[in-house]
């Protein structure tokens, strides 16, 4: 029998499927944290129609006037001729080390936005500052997701692109048979580079909205309650390092298909 060496794409691409697999088993079942149970009868009847409203109103204002503003965080020109050049090795060498520069790129923006919503979190925590936190957090978790679109050398202000950025944190925060529908949908627009013709931004951010203030809806009870607080406001770290994981392997595994389909084209 023939030995047929793999080759870097093979190989890279075997990983990312392999850690894509890991993360659906990781997430197969929905934990409830013992806090969580000790909080559940605390919380408000109202609470959860609030934070609704409040990640609505945040996604709403981000897509509507919020992005020019985020990209002053960080330089956009930047990252996309960094992109560009990275694209450029990946495609003259295709060694695994180029294809890999952009996965070890995106961790690196990913953890100083990391940082920065921990000392956002945990400051406002402490202040007993919980749905006011709201604004904030959606902006750091939409900075973390184009900033990592950016190192890729995706775009991100059109529609279909805004459905999937949605699309990342609600499959990001979702468990079992949810998860795996969603990562297969977002897996389709991947391939075919478009949504279900009935798929719609409104109702896209509605249900994302929806998905994250009910994780989150314990923790932004805890973080409105001075000095204990600053428990809850450290869970905006722990769900953004979920929603950033997330985002990093599906854009790394689109980045890695789209790479291969380009080399198909010209060969």
């Amino acid at each position: 029998m023939k030995f047929v060496k793999k080759s870097a794409w093979e190989k890279e691409w075997t990983q990312t499927l392999q850690q894509e697999k890991q993360y659906l088993q990781k997430n197969r079942q929905k934990k409830d944290s013992f806090l969580n149970q000790k909080l559940e009868s605390h919380i408000p009847d109202t609470l959860q129609s609030t934070l609704d409203s409040a990640f609505n109103k945040a996604f709403s204002l981000i897509f509507e006037k919020g992005t020019g503003v985020i990209e002053k965080t960080y330089d956009k020109r930047k990252k996309k001729t960094a992109a560009n050049l990275r694209r450029s090795s990946a495609n003259e060498t295709g060694s695994r080390e180029t294809l890999r520069a952009f996965k070890s790129t995106s961790s690196l923006s990913a953890a100083k936005n990391l940082t920065l919503s921990s000392v956002e979190g945990i400051g406002l925590g402490v202040l007993g500052i919980g749905i006011p936190d709201i604004p904030l957090f959606s902006a750091m978790i939409f900075k973390s997701l184009y900033e990592i679109a950016g190192d890729y050398g995706y775009p991100y202000q059109s529609e279909n692109e805004k459905i999937f950025l949605l699309r990342l944190i609600d499959a990001a925060l979702s468990h079992g048979e949810a998860l795996q529908q969603k990562n297969t949908e977002i897996d389709r627009y991947i391939g075919l580079h478009r949504w279900p013709h009935d798929t719609r931004l409104e109702t896209e951010l509605q249900k994302t909205a929806a998905r994250l203030s009910g994780e989150l809806l314990y923790m932004k009870f805890l973080q409105g309650i001075p000095i204990a607080g600053a428990v809850g406001g450290a869970y905006d770290v722990v769900y953004l390092h979920r929603i950033q994981n997330y985002a990093k392997l599906k854009y790394h595994k689109r980045f890695l298909l789209d790479h291969k389909n380009r080399k198909a084209f010209y060969e």
